[in-house]
């Protein structure tokens, strides 16, 4: 009677063992399918930055006057990162109504003045994106509204050192995600394209490391604050120290970089290297986002 009983109580608690087991795995796929799929960036380390002796070349190749445009990547910097998920495609419209459907202190009339410019969500139709445009990437989105996706659904933004890292795709030293090659249409939605506004996701080829429209489309916030590079070397950097793993974010006031150029971009501002800022409530139509997560589950 005792065996019984025993074999009775280890059947029960194997049940439960596999319950709970597929509970938490739905619980992962449904966090995971909120920001679309991911991919494994390995770690590494490598060369941030271009140094100013390039400029005068740079200035040439892309037809630049002034060159402060790149003062931006100097100095050059050893940069080591450890092994991160990162979303394959910018954050959609799509998947952006999910977020504020379920969190509407985020929607177009509910957001605190203080997160937004006036132009938050001003292209779509109450709490409804434009139809037909559900798979392309979500603009006129602030900072603030960007960290609340990415907390929500179980991420957090990438830092700057771990975008460039991941926009290079594995290719060392080229300029472009795709090599040196000069943009053009086949490769990138930017001014030249011709298009004058955003393109589906996943619309061009991907880099190596399966990643899409980390060279136009829309600028991509990171969560670094916007801050001058330093010469030493460095190991998962974060301008402003923080990674705004819960609603810190919201005190943020300084201006962000953002990178990847957008639909409305020269070639020059599509280069893996190049560096731009913007104020966090500055919602426009040519900025977007995407999401990461450490591969460990802890800190980068």
């Amino acid at each position: 009677m005792l065996g019984r009983r025993l074999m009775c109580l280890t059947f029960i608690a194997a049940a439960l063992t596999l319950l709970l087991s597929a509970a938490a795995g739905r619980a992962v796929s449904q966090r995971r399918a909120r920001g679309g799929p991911m991919a494994l960036v390995p770690g590494a380390t490598f060369r941030m930055g271009t140094d100013p002796s390039d400029f005068p070349r740079l200035q040439q190749v892309f037809a630049v006057k002034r060159a402060e445009l790149f003062s931006g990547e100097a100095p050059p910097h050893t940069v080591t990162v450890s092994a991160f998920y990162v979303d394959r495609y910018e954050v959609t419209n799509a998947r952006f109504k999910e977020f504020i459907d379920q969190n509407p202190r985020w929607r177009r009339g509910r957001i605190e003045p203080r997160f937004h410019n006036g132009n938050y969500l001003k292209h779509w139709v109450g709490d409804n994106y434009p139809e037909g445009k559900g798979d392309h990437p979500v603009t006129n989105v602030g900072w603030h509204s960007a960290a609340a996706f990415c907390l929500w659904a179980g991420k957090r933004l990438p830092t700057e050192a771990e975008w460039e890292h991941a926009a290079r795709g594995g290719l060392a030293g080229r300029q472009f995600p795709w090599g040196d090659e000069p943009p053009d249409k086949t490769r990138a939605n930017y001014h030249a394209s011709g298009i004058g506004g955003t393109t589906r996701v996943g619309s061009y080829p991907a880099n190596g490391y399966g990643l899409f429209d980390v060279a136009g489309n829309v600028w991509e916030y990171t969560a670094d604050e916007w801050a001058a590079y330093t010469s030493s070397a460095q190991v998962n950097p974060v301008a402003g120290g923080s990674l705004f793993l819960d609603d810190g974010f919201r005190s943020v006031t300084s201006r962000r970089v953002i990178r990847g150029g957008s639909w409305g971009g020269a070639p020059v501002n599509l280069r893996v290297t190049y560096r731009d800022s913007h104020p966090p409530e500055g919602a426009r139509d040519f900025v977007g986002f995407r999401c990461a997560r450490a591969a460990s589950g802890g800190r980068p």
